[in-house]
């Protein structure tokens, strides 16, 4: 099922770039961060009340809240990024470059997990690389 949500997941990044792109034109891109960071907080913490699971925060580790307090810092600063980049280049363009992070994230998985890094995943995070250059050269 994980790959049914991770569709998902990219469907809706699909229309938060096109909703992105048309919410920060004529408006400060950390403006633009920080009221799109409100609904998410918003609804993240409303679903959390709604399964009934307010009271499983208590219970994070000293590790796993650290490690989400560091993951939300980087989510900030990577939308902050994104918003900028969106207000200056055409949200296509924007949309690919970001999607370099899946390159990244093989290479830190490497690095820092030791995931084995397959013939196969190299293969796939080269041709990443190269449609990434093919849509954003000219």
């Amino acid at each position: 099922m994980w790959w049914l949500y991770a569709l998902l997941s990219a469907g809706f990044a699909a229309l938060t770039a096109l909703l992105a792109k048309s919410g920060v034109r004529g408006i400060d891109s950390h403006v633009a961060t920080a009221v799109r960071t409100t609904v998410v907080l918003v609804l993240a913490w409303g679903l959390v009340a709604l399964q009934g699971n307010l009271s499983l925060v208590t219970s994070l580790s000293r590790t796993s809240l650290g490690m989400l307090i560091f993951s939300g810092a980087a989510t900030g600063v990577s939308w902050l990024f994104y918003f900028r980049a969106l207000q200056l280049g055409p949200v296509s363009l924007v949309s690919a470059v970001d999607k370099l992070s899946l390159a990244f994230v093989l290479l830190f998985a490497v690095l820092i997990f030791k995931e084995p890094l397959s013939l196969r995943a190299t293969a796939g995070c080269g041709l990443i690389l190269l449609g990434t250059a093919l849509v954003v050269w000219p």
